[in-house]
């Protein structure tokens, strides 16, 4: 295979990187010869408690006492204890900044602009953990937020951590069954809403549909109104108060409870797409450590910069961004359409705030080249160094796009891991180039292998992605599985003691990864395993596709690949098409690869993350029912692929 370099670091770039600065630190420190990237990764798994204690004191995380062990066990998947006897606090080491630079920037579709100075998002967290510790607000209670991607909806956070309570959020564009499906399964004290939320140039009202799910959440004691879109009646809502009244008390000094490494921080869900969300608990010691890794080292971030992720608060990259207030930098907080009023939208916000790295997903990518928006030409982007894209495979005609229209020099960091670990597992490397399509390199301290289908590890072929070696960030337990069960079968099950996780992967000679999907969606014609965004990364790059969908269907005896496209208005799928789409497949892919029938279709399903859901089309064509569609941003398109008389 040729690997197309788009992208080098240059000389004072590589040597400034603090990914750089952190292997010859190494050398000098332990009389070590690393000399590369790869030297580095292998270090970091063959002395893993040398590499996380160096990554505790990079970071300056802030405890009240040491570790009296690095870990335990590193073989012990689940159940490695991390970091023994240490006391910490996720919010003291969040808010060690107190000055007057800006923590927080945040922008509303709607025009709304406010930021906070670090000093005053401290004072913020002061007076509402005063107002959550008087509400009766103690260590180990759940507080949730069904909620925009607001400053208070950090703050809230924050304040809840300070106390040792368990924050849980929710996106408000969740349905009720959606958001009941979550958090009925965790009992939550205190709610934060909002009384609604822009989208599209449109209103939202959020204040009726927290009403229906107060009514099926008994545990809700007290209910927090924040006043966004307009200054709401809130009379109708039981036990809840206004934003600003709740906090008004003269609060100006926080007491961080400190805590054991483990100590959950979050409750986060699966995309509960095959069933109920999985409710993921993760620690705060582990997402800190391993949060303030992937800033400092694998995203080269530093004080100076402003950080941007274009995210909901139902999305875990919320809480990745969240953790860059550790490092100082000043975050951009956006709620609201991408696209509203325009495709540029979030382009002229970075050019006005002097956004360096820029986050957003591929799907975001492929909707703004496929709308013609080329932002490098008619916004000025400076600032901007590092581009991350991450929810799905990056196409290597995205690729393309950002290089292209967006700017030449520019580190494109495709990330991928999720709401599982709370991070990543592969993602970008400041002193290393960028390969046209391939992730750069995988995570330091995370064993990551390709397993083949008799889980032995292999280089340039495809394969599951496992890890192999604990890690600080997996999840500690999941709620109301007290025997594990539930912990085990979702990672364990397969290959005991080795985490699988369910993506589809190669790496390949130089550490470079591509990612080709999810394997629980994993095509096998003939048994010979495919990854589906194999599929998606030709169709996709054809003018006459605007979007696409591939299944296995079981059909005599063996499985068939089908494939559904929407195309462009006015686009007509004929024979002409039809022959193009399977030759171009067969020619870049491979004769297995090409689908037995190809499909037009009106609309793709997708997660209100932004991921297609393979999954859910394969179990209807299958005869069998979607249980769970309330994580679906457009649930009605499921209905597109029932009763196919093709397909029987």
């Amino acid at each position: 295979m040729t690997y197309k370099v788009m992208w080098t670091p240059g000389k004072d770039q590589l040597n400034q990187a603090q990914m750089t600065k952190f292997r010859l630190d190494m050398n000098s420190k332990y009389g070590l010869n690393l000399n590369s990237y790869d030297d580095l990764y292998q270090w970091s798994l063959d002395h893993a408690a040398d590499f996380w204690s160096e990554i505790w004191k990079l970071g300056g995380i802030i405890s009240s006492t040491g570790a009296d062990e690095i870990v335990d066990d590193l073989s012990k998947m689940p159940g490695a204890k991390w970091f023994n006897g240490s006391r910490l606090n996720y919010a003291e080491n969040l808010l060690r900044y107190r000055d007057e630079r800006i923590a927080i920037h945040f922008r509303g579709e709607d025009q709304v602009k406010r930021s906070l100075t670090y000093s005053q998002l401290y004072e913020q967290v002061a007076r509402t953990a005063q107002a959550m510790r008087d509400a009766g607000v103690a260590s180990g209670d759940r507080v949730a937020g069904f909620i925009p991607n607001l400053p208070e909806t950090i703050i809230a956070m924050l304040a809840a951590s300070s106390l040792g309570a368990i924050w849980s959020s929710s996106s408000p564009d969740f349905g009720i069954k959606g958001v009941l499906d979550r958090f009925s399964q965790i009992e939550p004290k205190i709610i934060f809403a909002a009384d609604g939320y822009f989208y599209g140039g449109k209103r939202f009202d959020s204040l009726e549909k927290l009403q229906n799910i107060l009514y099926e959440l008994p545990s809700v004691e007290q209910v927090v109104v924040i006043s966004y879109t307009q200054t709401p009646n809130i009379s109708e809502v039981p036990n809840s108060i206004h934003w600003d009244d709740f906090i008004d008390n003269h609060a100006s000094e926080l007491s961080f409870t400190p805590l054991p490494f483990d100590h959950p921080l979050y409750i986060m869900y699966s995309s509960g797409t095959t069933g109920l969300p999985k409710s993921i608990v993760h620690s705060a010691g582990g997402t800190l450590i391993q949060h303030v890794k992937e800033l400092l080292l694998h995203c080269d971030l530093k004080r100076e910069d402003t950080i941007f992720y274009f995210t909901t608060c139902g999305w875990m990259m919320w809480n990745w961004l969240v953790s860059s207030l550790a490092v100082g930098a000043t975050l951009v907080l956006y709620d609201g359409n991408p696209f509203h009023p325009g495709p540029e939208g979030l382009w002229k916000m970075a050019e006005e705030l002097d956004i360096s790295v820029f986050g957003t997903s591929a799907k975001y990518l492929d909707a703004l080249e496929a709308a013609g928006c080329k932002p490098g030409q008619d916004i000025g982007l400076p600032a901007l160094r590092a581009v991350l894209s991450t929810g799905s495979p990056l196409s290597e005609e995205s690729f393309d796009f950002v290089y292209r229209d967006i700017k030449e020099d520019v580190l494109l960091a495709s990330i991928s891991g999720g709401t599982d670990i709370v991070s990543c597992f592969v993602l970008g490397n400041p002193a290393l180039p960028v390969h046209r399509g391939e992730l750069q390199c995988r995570g330091l301290g995370m064993k990551v292998e390709a397993y083949d289908d008799s889980g032995k590890g292999v280089f340039n072929e495809n394969g599951e992605l496992v890890c192999t070696q604990a890690f600080p960030s997996m999840p500690v337990f999941f709620w109301n599985d007290p025997d594990g069960e539930k912990y085990h079968n979702a990672y364990f099950a397969d290959y005991p003691g080795i985490w699988r996780h369910g993506d589809f992967i190669e790496i390949n000679d130089h550490g470079g990864v591509r990612i080709y999907g999810r394997s629980d969606a994993t095509l096998n014609p003939g048994g010979v395993r495919i990854g589906t965004a194999e599929i998606y990364t030709v169709v996709e790059g054809l003018p006459e596709i605007a979007d696409s969908l591939v299944v296995g269907q079981s059909w005599q005896d063996d499985e068939r690949v089908i494939l559904f496209v929407k195309l462009p208005a006015g686009g007509v799928l004929d024979e002409a098409l039809i022959k193009k789409l399977k030759t171009v497949i067969r020619q870049s892919c491979s004769p297995r690869h090409v689908p037995a029938l190809i499909l037009e279709t009106a609309d793709i399903p997708y997660t209100i993350n932004g991921k297609k859901v393979e999954i859910a089309v394969k179990k209807i064509i299958g005869g069998k029912e979607v249980q769970n569609q309330s994580a679906l941003a457009n649930p009605e398109s499921l209905e597109l692929y029932k009763n196919l008389d093709v397909l029987k």
